[in-house]
């Protein structure tokens, strides 16, 4: 038993790795190449504790210790970075054995690590308004706090403000890690590529579609259910590089279930786009729009057959 047992795992191996060399997404490059899934999860989870050490490190810290600690952390989110953006630049390296090659991808990663480090008072600004606008736009939030602990809007931007940063710097591979880690614990799909500005509010968030071209100016907000998306991808991978998705400028609010498609579509500033809205057209400034609200029918319900009305 334990001898066809072995031979039946031996089968089994082989013809995975058949599969595995047949398979256009499998290279020549070794796994050990990849980013690390997990390392990328503890990436986001270090910077946030530099963002806000107060919410989500292990200890209170006073003005002095918590110096040591924020310089502490970034220097290892500095190295873990490093060697993930490594990996991630490896895979478009077909000779990775090659000693010059590797030493130039050290140094290229080593210059964005660097850069992106730098971005991060930025980023702590920039959710600092974010934070602001969730307290702002939602009468049932009782303090900053619990916004910053549990609003999964407020979540899904900071991932997606870092996520977008190695973006803007032509990290592969890594950014979408980030957003779809976001994506599956939160419900909301911000593509890394999107460009949004200050002071952006998804309130709910559960559903929010925002694709990769789209632009957001400041002080938008939206609902749950909100597609920014594009009006067509039959084209594929021709599309690649074009304007797919809409424009959102400044001041726009856009309430639940709307639609708004296309790469030519500008919703114009001071707007307000109603629930349940599908524009592919652009809509001038200070415009509402809504549908026309669908009749409402009642039927009154019938007793079964047989059964006593209880109230007559």
């Amino acid at each position: 038993m334990i001898k066809e047992f072995n031979q039946s795992i031996e089968t089994l191996t082989q013809s995975l790795v058949s599969i595995f060399e047949e398979d256009p997404a499998y290279t020549a490059i070794v796994s050990t190449t990849l980013p690390s899934r997990e390392a990328i999860l503890d990436l986001l989870r270090d910077i946030r504790k530099v963002l806000y050490p107060k919410h989500f490190s292990a200890r209170d810290y006073s003005q002095k210790t918590i110096h040591y600690y924020v310089g502490s952390k970034m220097m290892q989110i500095e190295q873990t970075l490093t060697q993930q953006v490594q990996l991630a630049l490896l895979r478009k390296c077909e000779h990775v054995d090659c000693a010059e090659v590797s030493i130039k991808i050290l140094e290229q990663s080593q210059d964005i690590s660097y850069t992106f480090m730098q971005k991060l008072p930025m980023i702590r600004e920039m959710m600092t308004m974010d934070v602001q606008a969730a307290y702002d736009g939602d009468p049932a939030a009782a303090d900053l706090d619990q916004i910053i602990l549990s609003y999964p809007g407020v979540f899904a931007m900071m991932v997606y403000r870092i996520a977008h940063e190695l973006h803007l710097l032509k990290v592969p591979l890594i950014p979408r890690m980030m957003s779809e880690y976001a994506h599956s614990r939160t419900g909301i799909d911000i593509n890394p590529g999107a460009t949004i500005g200050r002071y952006f509010f998804m309130d709910h968030g559960t559903g929010i579609v925002i694709g990769q071209t789209t632009e957001i100016g400041d002080y938008v907000k939206l609902y749950q259910g909100v597609t920014l998306g594009a009006l067509s991808t039959r084209g594929g991978q021709t599309l690649r590089g074009k304007k797919r998705h809409p424009t959102i400028r400044d001041n726009v609010t856009i309430y639940s279930n709307v639609s708004i498609l296309g790469g030519d579509t500008i919703i114009g500033h001071d707007s307000v786009i109603g629930g349940s809205a599908f524009i592919t057209q652009s809509i001038p400034p200070y415009s509402k729009v809504s549908i026309k609200n669908p009749e409402l029918h009642v039927e009154a319900g019938k007793h079964c057959p047989g059964i006593e009305d209880p109230e007559a």
